[in-house]
């Protein structure tokens, strides 16, 4: 059996916030969320949390998802593992992980599982160019893991070692707890290290593994802003190479960013700085220009999107979008559309084949097929304290600068005239006409002109 545990009790002051440190998002997700994710996508059965500092944040976030063990004080890493009694007596291997660490891989989680079925302890390692402030991992003539050294206590020998402790760490789970009440306090910290593990299994015969990270920043922990920022480029990188390695082509993936959890499709291209949020989903062929911004978006095929912003709404196939479009508040726009410059749609449904070009606010509305929207037309859907419908038939024609009072009908190819404010509904193959008659007074340009 999988298990791990997480610490995350620290209060992470550096972050100089009011929020708990795990609970900072990166790809808009709190830091223990992705954690938590990856140990489930490896498949870890048992995942304990060590709270301590805004605990109450991290319960409410996770739920009754994960156990929770409780750190009050914080006495150091050792310290912090032997408040999960509840995986004393269980079998298998255990992992312990820092709740900062938001970018490790499950891929890596099951290495690291892998690395400890025939040793009793592994060490998951890197290697640095410049070993920096990290714990060196010295390795005893056997290749195994002699001891951790800490930076400030290493001899100018062991400063130069490359392999560096990650603080990951993977155990057979009864051993760890066995062994936990032989770690001592006796420092300058008086804490409990988790670190004291190694000498501890080495003094008893026991194997202790070391496993090699191959990209160190994953294993990154985050301790402020500047740490945070780092995690997020990393996370958004790694999202835009994997896509990139299932057939999408991503022109800058420097300037674009794609949560985690996004699908698109093969032979989409995306322009740079464009942004892509949440539970969106993409298809095949699509092309999304510069500057535009995805949120919980479902995009079908052979769609086109041109500096446009789209939150919780759906897109049909072969449709326009764009530019400077805005679909919102579950919008659904059906195949084969156009929908143009500076149009916004808000919770209301576009038929298949409609048109609606420029500059028209679509709100709490259901258009037919084949339905064209000249300039400038309005769904007037507020009255100033109720919101109501507009319906709209298949094949419609609404001319420019029409006001479309809710609620009205507007029948099968019915037709508005231009500048008309319609109030009443119009029956089928009607014409709506609502404006006063044109008069034209002579010579009256000219004496208001030389007035």
């Amino acid at each position: 059996m999988r298990s791990a545990i997480v610490l995350a009790a620290g209060k992470g002051t550096r972050m100089k916030s009011s929020l708990n440190k795990v609970m900072h998002p990166v790809s808009n997700k709190p830091m223990i969320g992705h954690i938590v994710t990856s140990l489930r996508k490896a498949g870890v059965e048992n995942i304990v949390v060590v709270v301590g500092h805004g605990a109450e944040s991290v319960k409410d976030y996770l739920g009754d998802s994960v156990q929770y063990a409780l750190q009050e004080p914080q006495l150091g890493t050792g310290h912090a593992v032997m408040q999960a009694q509840c995986l004393k007596e269980v079998e298998g291997d255990t992992l312990i992980l820092c709740g900062d660490g938001p970018c490790i891989q499950s891929e890596t989680i099951e290495a690291a599982f892998a690395a400890n079925e025939n040793s009793e302890m592994t060490v998951l390692t890197a290697v640095l160019p410049d070993g920096e402030r990290y714990g060196r991992i010295v390795r005893g003539s056997n290749g195994n893991v002699d001891r951790i050294v800490e930076a400030k206590d290493c001899t100018e020998e062991q400063l130069a070692i490359t392999e560096i402790n990650t603080g990951i760490f993977c155990f057979k789970n009864k051993l760890l707890f066995e062994n936990l009440k032989e770690i001592g306090n006796d420092n300058n910290q008086q804490e409990y290290y988790l670190t004291d593990l190694v000498e501890i299994f080495n003094r008893k015969g026991l194997l202790v593994n070391a496993m090699i990270v191959s990209d160190p920043q994953e294993t990154m922990g985050v301790n402020d802003r500047i740490d945070l920022a780092k995690a997020q480029k990393w996370m958004t990188r790694h999202e835009c190479e994997k896509h990139m390695r299932n057939g999408v082509t991503i022109i800058d993936p420097d300037t674009t960013y794609i949560d985690v959890g996004v699908e698109i499709g093969q032979d989409t291209i995306i322009y740079p700085n464009v942004m892509i949020q949440g539970e969106t989903k993409i298809g095949s062929n699509v092309t999304i220009l510069s500057n535009s911004f995805l949120r919980n978006a479902e995009i079908a095929d052979e769609v086109t999107i041109d500096s446009s912003k789209i939150v919780e709404s759906k897109v049909g196939a072969h449709t326009t979008i764009g530019p400077m479009s805005h679909l919102r508040n579950h919008t659904e726009i059906a195949e084969n559309c156009r929908i143009g410059n500076f149009v916004e749609f808000k919770n209301s449904y576009f038929g298949t084949g409609s048109k609606c070009a420029h500059l028209t606010y679509v709100g709490d509305a259901d258009v037919g097929s084949g339905v064209n929207f000249g300039c400038g037309v309005v769904t007037v859907n507020y009255d100033g304290k109720n919101k109501y419908r507009t319906t709209i038939k298949d094949g419609a024609f609404i001319g420019s600068n029409c006001n479309l009072i809710a609620p009205v009908t507007i029948g099968e190819n019915a037709l508005l005239a231009a500048g008309s404010t319609i109030t009443d509904s119009v029956e089928d193959g009607d014409m709506g006409i609502a404006r006063s008659r044109q008069e034209n007074k002579a010579g009256y340009g000219t004496k208001y002109k030389n007035k």
